[in-house]
């Protein structure tokens, strides 16, 4: 199959998280097929900062994408996440 290019926020519970745990916990989180890329924290407003986090996905497993949602929302201190952008790749 192929491999997807996919960009995620992950919005945490209240400013007092630290994002730098957070990052440390993605990989730990990840499910098999999906490959961490890149990580940022990004403003959003009012002092309350993001994780941007680039994924590489194997699309092999076609429920992989849910798979990775949902081990991205287990991640302590995260509230929301949002997948702002995928392609093929």
């Amino acid at each position: 199959m192929g491999q997807i290019a996919a960009t995620y926020d992950l919005m945490p519970e209240n400013t007092d998280i630290d994002l730098n745990a957070v990052i440390q916990n993605i990989s730990g989180a990840l499910p098999e097929g999906v490959r961490l890329l890149e990580t940022k924290i990004l403003p959003v407003a009012f002092g309350l900062m993001k994780v941007n986090a680039g994924f590489l996905i194997d699309d092999s497993d076609e429920e992989v994408g849910g798979k990775l949602e949902e081990a991205l929302s287990s991640i302590e201190g995260i509230e929301n996440i949002e997948c702002v952008s995928n392609t093929v790749v």
